[in-house]
This record gives structure tokens, sequence and C-alpha cells, in this order.
């Protein structure tokens, strides 16, 4: 996976800082300008749950991976083009990208998304 545009930064709290306590998803991961910012939410051997926010114009250009994928977009809008077909998802919506057919991510406006990777 390669991302195109700005710097992809990891955001350093670590899961235990969630731990028993509830929590705003959309105030958990700011934007950062001409940036893609992530922060992992959890973290299992059966998968993992990650949150990201895109400057408008971010991309991640075409890859695959061995995992089904749940997008769940909380903010803004995403292109997601999975297997070659165009998928616009906005906030409140989600996309499920299954595991082994290429898939790429575009910002078509600053977007915030849970990402919960299935490896079972």
């Amino acid at each position: 996976m390669s991302r195109e545009g700005g710097k992809i930064r990891h955001e350093n709290q670590g899961p235990e800082s969630l731990l028993g306590s509830a929590h705003s998803l959309i105030h958990l991961v700011e934007y950062a300008t001409g940036s893609i910012v992530s922060r992992v939410i959890l973290k299992q051997s059966g998968g993992n749950v990650t949150l990201f926010a895109f400057d408008q114009g971010q991309e991640l250009s075409e890859h695959t991976t061995p995992f089904d994928a749940v997008v769940q977009v909380l903010d803004g809008e995403v292109e997601l083009l999975v297997g070659g077909n165009p998928v616009v998802v906005r906030a409140g919506e989600i996309a499920i990208m299954p595991a082994h057919v290429p898939h790429a991510v575009k910002a078509l406006t600053a977007f915030k998304m849970l990402l919960t990777m299935l490896r079972s």
C-alpha cells in the first residue's frame, strides 16, 4: 500500500487510553493539512480497528489486503475504488471491501473513517 500526496501521521495515544470509558469517535483523531492521520483503537489477533482523518485530496493508491475491511465514514465524503468500481461513501454510511480485491481511497472532501479489518 502506498500513499500519494501528504504524509501519514500516526497518533501516539495507544488503545489502552480508551479502555473502560465512552468516547466520541469523530473527536479521537484530528485533521492535519496535507496529511492522513491514523489512530489504532483496538489491535487483536482477529483484527484491527483504526480511525483515520484524511485531508481533502489525500489518497491511498490501489492495493490489496488478505482481510475483509469495513469502512464506516464518520465525517465528509470519500471515493473508494473497489475491484475497479468507484463507490462514494458519505458520513453515516459504510462500505465493505472484500479480501484480495484491489481497492484505493481518495478523499473527495476532508473525511474521517473507522476502518475495521477482520482477520478471521
